[in-house]
Parts: structure tokens; sequence; C-alpha cells
């Protein structure tokens, strides 16, 4: 009886025993981050424009560094220079003057701590959102919201699409890409399912027009990253978009430089 007492004590010993393991995470030098999304919203002048720029930091990290005191400009193709001032040390430089042209070239430069970023990209155009139906129905249960905002395409074109549905309840907005490739000149429509939507919540949807290369850098970071939350998340492998570092190439950014015009409805979940 003695015996099994003892091994008893040593064995609720051994199992109670924690060791603190230490994670040696590797670590980088900070690169920058570009979120430069210009956005024209249909019916609206489109001067008031901003953009975002952060640092990449440790995995662990539970804030994401502004990238403060950049000169930040964005020259269209007739050399009018928009400059965008940083708002009190947030990393949001913001630009009240700016002129949106449909299928205007523009271009975007960044120097930050003495390194130069740039940039090129075409605003182009969307088609508008024709109208919103809803299936009170939907998903694999039978008893999700599914939304289905339906566009016609024009035809003898090739148009890229970028969605977002914004729901005014606490999740993740939800992202999407399109292209016509097999639809052209078509009525298409943006799906969107949430599972947490209620009769009377609201779901902001926005249509961008988008140009090849930016559906395909969003598609992948979609596929990585999946299609809630912020696309500049961390990932599990690189994905370059279309901002270079002209002074030092390896110390290449994050993030992408956009122009769209935008089909924007706030939809009404209703019985």
């Amino acid at each position: 009886m003695k015996k099994n007492i003892i091994l008893l004590t040593f064995l609720l010993a051994l199992f109670s025993c924690e060791d603190v393991i230490d994670v040696d995470v590797p670590t980088s030098q900070p690169r920058l981050v570009i979120e430069a999304s210009i956005n024209w919203v249909k019916g609206t002048p489109g001067n008031n424009q901003f953009i975002k720029l952060t640092q990449t930091a440790p995995y662990f990290d539970t804030e994401v560094p502004p990238a403060n005191n950049a000169q930040v400009t964005i020259t269209d193709q007739y050399n009018n220079v928009f400059n965008f001032i940083e708002d009190n040390q947030t990393g949001i430089y913001y630009n009240s003057n700016f002129i949106t042209e449909i299928n205007g070239v523009y271009n975007l430069t960044i120097v930050y701590k003495n390194e130069t970023y740039t940039a090129t990209e075409t605003l182009l155009p969307v088609a508008e959102i024709d109208y919103v139906e809803q299936n009170l129905e939907g998903g694999i249960t039978g008893e999700d919201i599914e939304i289905k905002a339906y566009f016609t395409d024009p035809i003898d074109e090739e148009n890229y699409y970028f969605f977002e549905f914004i729901p005014n309840i606490p999740v993740f907005a939800t992202l999407d890409t399109y292209k016509d490739e097999f639809v052209n000149g078509n009525q298409i429509f943006g799906y969107y399912l949430e599972t947490d939507l209620n009769i009377g919540d609201e779901v902001l949807i926005r249509s961008h027009g988008v140009s090849n290369q930016f559906y395909e850098f969003m598609y992948i970071l979609l596929q990585q990253t999946g299609s809630s939350g912020g696309p500049f998340a961390t990932q599990p492998a690189t994905v370059r978009g279309n901002c270079i570092n002209t002074t030092n190439p390896d110390n290449y950014p994050f993030g992408y430089f956009r122009l769209s015009e935008v089909s924007e409805v706030l939809y009404v979940v209703h019985e």
C-alpha cells in the first residue's frame, strides 16, 4: 500500500510540472505597408481622399505601428500634384482637393525614411449596381441570410471587380473579386452570406472597378488570408503589390496603389 502511495505521489508530481517555453520568433526589419485606395463613389465629387501608411511588426505584437512623417503625393497625367498631409501622427494622410478622372493615369510617390516608393495606376470605371436581392433561407443550413448585388457587365470589354460587403454588426467585412471572362456583357452578381445577420441589419455594398493586376493581387491575397478581415494581415507567403522602392529595391513595401470608380448601395435586410 505504501509503495502505491509513493508511486501515486510521484505521478502527480510528474504531471503537475510545467515548463515555461520561450518561443524564439524570427524578426526582420520593419517594412512599409501602403494602403493607397483612391475611391470615387458615383455621384460624389471625389475630392476627399486618404492614404494609410503603417509598418510591419513582430507576429505577437497587438498594435500596428503607423509610418509617420512621410512625404506623400499623387501626380496626375496633367502634372497636377496632390499633397497628402498626415493627421496627428496617425499614419493617415489626407487630401481634400483631389481631381478624379475616369481612365486617368496617376503616379504615387512616397518618401519615407530617406527612401522613395512609387507606383502607377489608372482610375477605372465600374458598372452601376442595378438592384439587390436577398434570401432568408440561404446557406448550407437554410437559415442564413444571403445577398446578391446584381450589375450589368459592359459588353466587348475586359472588366475586373472588387467587392466589399460591410455589415453594421461586429463582424469582419467580406471581400471578393470577380472577372467577366465567361460572362462578358451579361448581368452578374456579387454574393454575400453572413450567419449573424438579422432583419433590420444594414450592409454597405461597394463594387470597385479594378485593373487585372490588382485583381490577381487581391485574388491571391484572399486565397491566403480568407475573404474576411484585413487583407494586409500576416500571410504565409509574400504577396507583392505594384509599389516599388526605387532607392533600395530589396526593401520592398507591402500593399497596393489602386484607383477605382465605386458603385455603392446601403442595403437593409427586411422580411
